[in-house]
């Protein structure tokens, strides 16, 4: 009983310091939800739509017309120019005003009529991962189109029923399923990435800060003698107000995105409960430990948001990790934010039980007690050490 009213009593203090300075304020509550207006409607639309492209129409035909207004209909592409050369339409892709370009050479319907093949080319930029994928996808599917209209066309005048036809241009038809993102949606597995990332760079920052501010500010004594010099009452009465203040914006975000987006997971309600405490408290245990690792307020922050930032990298969003090197592979197991998406991915997402996802729950929970190998060392900074700029 003794030890509740301890926790709570600190507790107490905490909300004062909370309330006394404004950084955690912003920290805490203004920064992560600007993060997750900014990232949940910066990619509203799912897909970048009207993507600038340009055209080069030697042919100018209504055969070569008629491929240009189908790329202009598509809902990724808006043809916004045309130039009179290759050179001219390479040069403004260089300049950024295009993202690529389609190149249609002189005499392309004569060839198409009269089967010889011609070519058509076009020109795209990877210096935008996404943009140039999906850009390269709209305008071989018009390449295909033209020479599949034609081709319809030719077999329709020698008397082919429409069923022969699709056999003939069509042999053998794609059945495509997309698993639990049909809508090809960059905002569905994105933003479920990026928001609890940056969250969890607020976390490790805050809890690093605030035990670095005790011995700042010369309170570290104070804080322990309201414990009776146990550590770990002290460390729990400190953190609980911050854990309830970060689980209200985690558990937000979740109904935020989940229930008013409507971004697909077909893991139960408990499952997004289990996932926002493991991602909270996993990250507070490892910014707590890196406070113990390096007992400074600069150096542990330092050590934070170096991790944090390479978290985004690690976690396998952008580039799979199966894909890295061994070395890196290994390296992964070492973030909290993979575990996390890994368990988003598994659970969430695809909607299979926590038994599959039992490695890496595990783990989450090493980064929990992570902290309690240097509990002692976080004590001793804390009556001894001496605050250094």
């Amino acid at each position: 009983m003794k030890q509740l009213r301890q926790i709570w009593q600190i507790a107490l203090r905490e909300l004062h310091i909370l309330r006394r300075n404004h950084i955690y304020g912003f920290c805490m509550v203004v920064f992560p939800l600007l993060v997750m207006v900014f990232f949940t409607s910066m990619m509203d639309d799912g897909l970048p739509t009207e993507m600038p492209v340009g055209v080069v129409d030697l042919d100018n035909t209504s055969t070569s017309r008629s491929l240009v207004q189908r790329l202009d209909a598509f809902q990724m592409s808006k043809v916004v120019a045309h130039y009179p050369s290759v050179s001219e339409a390479r040069h403004a892709m260089q300049q950024n005003d295009i993202y690529a370009f389609f190149y249609i050479p002189k005499g392309t319907t004569d060839d198409l009529l009269a089967s010889r093949q011609p070519k058509v080319s076009f020109y795209y930029s990877y210096t935008t991962l996404a943009s140039g994928a999906l850009l390269m996808r709209d305008m071989k599917t018009i390449a295909t189109l033209g020479s599949a209209a034609v081709g319809q066309a030719t077999l329709r005048a020698k008397g082919f029923t429409d069923d022969q036809i699709q056999a003939f241009l069509q042999p053998i038809r794609v059945d495509l399923h997309q698993i639990a993102n049909p809508w090809t949606s960059y905002n569905a597995y994105l933003s479920t990435m990026l928001v609890p990332g940056m969250i969890m760079l607020f976390i490790f920052l805050i809890t690093a800060y605030s035990l670095g501010n005790e011995v700042k500010f010369g309170t570290s004594r104070e804080w322990l003698a309201l414990a009776d010099n146990n550590i770990v009452i002290a460390t729990l009465g400190k953190f609980l107000p911050q854990t309830l203040i970060w689980l209200a914006l985690v558990y937000g975000y979740e109904f935020y995105v989940f229930y008013v987006l409507h971004f697909p997971h077909l893991g139960s309600p408990w499952m997004l409960v289990l996932l926002g405490l493991m991602q909270v408290a996993a990250a507070q245990g490892f910014g707590i430990f890196a406070y113990g690792l390096m007992p400074s307020l600069r150096m542990s922050m330092s050590v934070c948001s170096l991790w944090a930032v390479l978290s985004f990298s690690m976690a396998g969003s952008a580039f799979p990790v199966m894909g890295m090197d061994g070395p890196l592979q290994t390296l992964s197991w070492l973030f909290p934010l993979r575990h996390y998406y890994m368990i988003y991915q598994i659970c969430v997402f695809n909607g299979y039980p926590l038994l599959e996802a039992w490695f890496h729950i595990a783990a989450l929970a090493a980064f929990i007690l992570l902290p309690w190998p240097l509990i002692r060392k976080i004590k001793n900074a804390m009556l001894t050490y001496v605050y250094i700029p």
